[in-house]
């Protein structure tokens, strides 16, 4: 009888110590994750950013403490859960089919999709350094020297027959260019008008010569302002043409950008690409329209900006191993936060009220 007590306590003692470990075991969650502002911040310290808080939110609500592993790719971190050797993956996970078919995902945490970053529109200082082309000043400089050089020759012609021109050559210098000046942009001066012979038929070639000289000038101007606006107007996913456009390899909008036939230059990380964009080695970004934006409100606010329109909208889920017991526990929890305000609550500070899923 004893025997068989002793055997009872230590089998009710061996499963005591199981259930235990098992249980200890199950208490912590392993998620992978990467660095994508705002969703996933994990450079500085302890890992945050809103799909860092919404999954941290939703751990606690299932009791289990959570742990973040951060990964060197986004295309790792995705490994990860496809090997089965994480919990789950969250960051800005686009749901795709392809994805679906390798691992399961929760309901969706986040409306998004591809946009346009461009450089900001340039102030009138910096249009103005449009016109400042060699082409530009070489001409100007020609202009200058020929109202010069006319005005003098009209001095040697009129010195001795127009009181204006009778002064010594230093002296007449200026008032020789302000008279051939005026004469081609005013018409001259009636009161000054040439009285010998060569003056005035000089005269009368230096204003014929000057129209053509003033049209050049005008349709150089023009047609470098001209150039100017097209190369900067972009309104759509067809004017990325014939510009260095930017975007992140593996990711869907280097998908959408291969599927829409658009010449891109991909970069391992959004980090990389947002480097380039900043340097002037990328005229165009095509990512996600979240971190963009992020983005250009903070560390590119002046020198970015989005275009308003979303391609490809997208959503991003929780990555989870396939058949992961953790979806329908973190669905549940995902519809208790979005009911209860805390959904919202991250999103407003994260991204502001304007992301509010009201």
């Amino acid at each position: 009888m004893k025997i068989v007590k002793t055997v009872t306590l230590a089998v009710a003692l061996l499963v005591s110590v199981v259930q235990a470990s098992f249980a200890q075991s199950t208490d912590s969650l392993v998620f992978s994750s990467v660095h994508r502002p705002p969703f996933a911040i994990l450079d500085e310290g302890e890992a945050t950013g809103f799909s860092i808080d919404l999954m941290r939110e939703i751990a606690t609500r299932l009791g289990h403490e959570v742990r973040f592993v951060p990964s060197p790719t986004f295309g790792e971190m995705l490994d990860q859960v496809r090997n089965d050797s994480v919990d789950g993956a969250i960051a800005n996970i686009s749901i795709t089919a392809a994805r679906e078919s390798e691992m399961d995902f929760s309901l969706p945490i986040f409306e998004s999709g591809l946009q346009i970053m461009l450089p900001r529109e340039e102030g009138t200082f910096q249009q103005i350094g449009v016109l400042m082309t060699r082409e530009i000043l070489f001409l100007g400089l020609i202009a200058l020297g020929v109202l010069f050089g006319g005005g003098m020759l009209m001095w040697v012609f009129e010195r001795r027959h127009q009181p204006f021109f009778d002064r010594s050559a230093k002296d007449a210098m200026f008032p020789s260019f302000w008279w051939a000046l005026n004469l081609v942009v005013n018409g001259g001066f009636e009161e000054r008008m040439p009285m010998s012979r060569f003056g005035r038929f000089f005269a009368v070639v230096l204003v014929v010569s000057s129209l053509f000289v003033v049209s050049v000038f005008v349709a150089t101007i023009t047609a470098a302002v001209t150039v100017d606006a097209l190369q900067s107007n972009v309104d759509s996913i067809n004017d990325l043409d014939n510009r260095t456009v930017a975007t992140v390899s593996g990711s869907t909008s280097s998908e959408f950008l291969a599927g829409r036939q658009i010449d891109y230059v991909g970069h391992d990380d959004p980090q990389k690409m947002l480097r380039a964009f900043a340097t002037g080695d990328a005229d165009a970004v095509v990512f996600d329209g979240p971190i963009l934006a992020y983005y250009a409100q903070g560390e590119g606010a002046g020198k970015a900006r989005l275009i308003d329109r979303v391609y490809r909208p997208e959503n991003y889920g929780i990555a989870l191993p396939t058949g992961s017991m953790m979806r329908e526990p973190i669905n549940r929890t995902l519809l208790e936060l979005q009911e209860d305000g805390t959904y919202n609550a991250l999103l407003e500070k994260w991204f502001g009220a304007t992301y509010r899923a009201d």
